[in-house]
């Protein structure tokens, strides 16, 4: 299948991306591992975003959708994929459509993340990562450390990420919902939306999206 994964910051697209892709066997292609890949590798497309990236500047559509091109053009991505994270904007949608009618195929499904604002800012906002290690991630609500402040797993300071304030949460949905939610609508007019409650275990949410892209096969194989 080839699916387009959406949602706010916060909804569990990473998490939920790796999930899917594994159950499907297609590969999971997020924009930051395309920014990574190529400027690590150093192409002309890494070169250029990371010019973008190094001056604090939002890297230009025309680039991002190069590195996607590129990526849904090798051959683990022939059978497949998923996308997370892009498009990120409706002009970046609507040339995905035009990359993938090129081809000669199409989307078959977008799955829309739903999460209520304040759940996000309670997510975002109760992180705390530790100073020592960045993989040792807390939650004020949800995984507590036994000691405030302290990281459970090897002592050192948790501290707050400033991405992850309130106020930068809240600006950061203030941008999805003018950049990101438009291409819901745009997709939807297509039929290929299902939207999936993000609310609940990380199993039960891909449960419930694993059923959503089942029907969506069984609506298209039905209407054929």
């Amino acid at each position: 299948m080839r699916i387009v994964l959406v949602g706010p910051p916060g909804a569990g697209k990473g998490t939920q991306a790796q999930f899917l892709a594994k159950e499907l066997s297609i590969p999971h292609i997020s924009t930051g591992d395309l920014f990574r890949a190529n400027i690590s590798q150093g192409t002309p497309l890494g070169l250029e975003a990371q010019k973008y990236m190094k001056a604090g500047r939002l890297v230009p559509d025309e680039v991002t959708i190069g590195m996607a091109r590129d990526r849904l053009g090798q051959p683990d991505a022939a059978a497949g994929f998923l996308l997370d994270g892009f498009p990120r904007n409706l002009h970046q949608a609507k040339v995905l459509d035009e990359v993938l009618a090129a081809e000669g195929i199409a989307l078959d499904a977008v799955l829309d993340l739903e999460v209520p604002e304040e759940e996000v800012v309670k997510r975002i906002a109760g992180r705390r990562i530790c100073r020592r290690d960045s993989s040792h991630v807390f939650h004020v609500d949800y995984s507590a450390p036994r000691q405030e402040g302290v990281c459970d797993e090897c002592g050192g300071e948790l501290y707050q990420r400033e991405d992850d304030r309130e106020d930068t949460v809240r600006t950061r949905l203030e941008e999805y919902y003018n950049l990101t939610e438009p291409i819901i609508g745009y997709y939807r007019a297509q039929g290929l939306v299902s939207t999936i409650s993000a609310l609940g275990k990380v199993s039960e949410v891909t449960e419930r999206a694993l059923l959503a892209l089942r029907e969506k096969a069984t609506d298209e194989s039905g209407a054929a």
